[in-house]
């Protein structure tokens, strides 16, 4: 099986062909570039880089994140998805990310920076390679955040572009850089496996989940409840 995978969630933008749970190619990059101008051309390199011209299923990381950059990774999977006919997985962002973990022994501290002092976060153990969810995706303080970890006395190691600002505040080490960021190669690992489960792969219904509202549609319901209250 091989499986095209979309990561748009962040700054860093990627692309990954992963064959029967195969990393086969990555494409990656970091320079603030536009994802709407990068990604699909990314993928139309790595592909024919690869001698491939045709996946059997495209995956995207669904979020949370950037609500712009996660917009454009589904839309992307979905059209690619379309045009050819195939199965269309999203994915969540954080569990893409504890992909990377999968090396390590111990507490797998997924976050992303998520602003107005919070982190989008997911929190994995992880033994012998497997991982297992203890905290589902949700977007709290970084101060939340110490509290949760507070319990726990296994190592933990930190993931994501939010790792470098959680590490300033809590002391926990950071991933390796060339791990530390979200990529495609684990957007596409988390989609093999949700695939072999059997789960739902059908981009008609493939939508967003950005886990908090739009800073437009905050400043909207502000208003309304200004309004109401008069």
């Amino acid at each position: 099986m091989k499986i095209l995978s979309f990561e748009s969630s962040a700054k860093a933008g990627s692309v990954a062909l992963l064959e029967d749970g195969r990393l086969v190619g990555e494409y990656y990059q970091n320079c603030g570039q536009t994802h709407s101008r990068t990604l699909l051309k990314m993928a139309e390199d790595l592909l024919a880089n690869c001698g491939v011209d045709r996946v059997d299923a495209v995956a995207c990381a669904a979020g949370p994140g950037s609500f712009t950059g996660v917009r454009i990774g589904v839309a992307a999977a979905k059209g690619y998805a379309w045009g050819a006919e195939l199965p269309c997985v999203g994915v969540s962002t954080i569990e893409s990310m504890a992909q990377q973990g999968r090396s390590f022994d111990g507490l797998v501290c997924c976050v992303m920076d998520a602003r107005r002092d919070q982190v989008y976060h997911g929190l994995f153990r992880c033994k012998d390679g497997v991982l297992s969810r203890l905290v589902e995706d949700c977007a709290i303080s970084i101060a939340e955040l110490e509290a949760e970890l507070k319990p726990y006395t296994e190592p933990v190691l930190l993931i994501g572009d939010g790792a470098r600002l959680c590490h300033q505040a809590l002391g926990y080490p950071c991933a390796p850089e060339h791990l530390c960021m979200q990529r495609a190669s684990g957007t596409a690992l988390a989609a093999y496996d949700a695939l072999l489960r059997g789960e739902e792969a059908d981009g008609a219904t493939l939508q967003p989940n950005y886990l908090r509202l739009s800073q437009a549609e905050r400043e909207r319901n502000a208003k309304l409840q200004t309004q109401s209250s008069q």
